[in-house]
């Protein structure tokens, strides 16, 4: 017979422990910096957090996360992670965030996540997952 697991607390509205959460914004954080991302399209690849709030984060005080930011971060991580598999040089991998491509039409894939919805990143996310070979 099925019996229902109890599920743990957490400290955030999305799900995640605190600790988890400043995880994802440190690593995210990182990221951002070896792509080159400034801390306005920062705020934009996050979901519209101000560029003040992100810059917080980068002192240290981190918030509250979210569902949606949550979600947003964890979609970033597997970019970097399906980039990192990709390409054995690690600087190809964040040079090719910038860099024109062919299957976003010419646009490079920061560009298509700059459009600013969580599906632009997913659109990202997934091709990147097709290249790797992925699920």
């Amino acid at each position: 017979m099925l019996q229902a697991i109890q599920r743990q607390k957490s400290t955030s509205d999305a799900g995640y422990s605190a600790h988890q959460t400043q995880a994802m914004q440190r690593t995210v954080i990182n990221i951002f910096a070896r792509w080159g991302v400034n801390d306005h399209d920062a705020a934009i690849l996050l979901g519209g957090i101000s560029a003040k709030t992100f810059r917080r984060w980068k002192d240290g005080d981190y918030g509250r996360v979210g569902r949606d930011l949550a979600d947003r971060m964890s979609n970033i991580l597997g970019i970097h992670k399906a980039l990192r598999v990709i390409y054995r040089d690690t600087e190809r991998g964040y040079q090719w965030i910038a860099a024109p491509n062919e299957a976003f039409g010419g646009r490079s894939a920061l560009d298509i996540m700059l459009d600013g919805g969580m599906a632009d990143i997913r659109r990202v996310r997934l091709y990147l997952d097709s290249v790797r070979g992925g699920w």
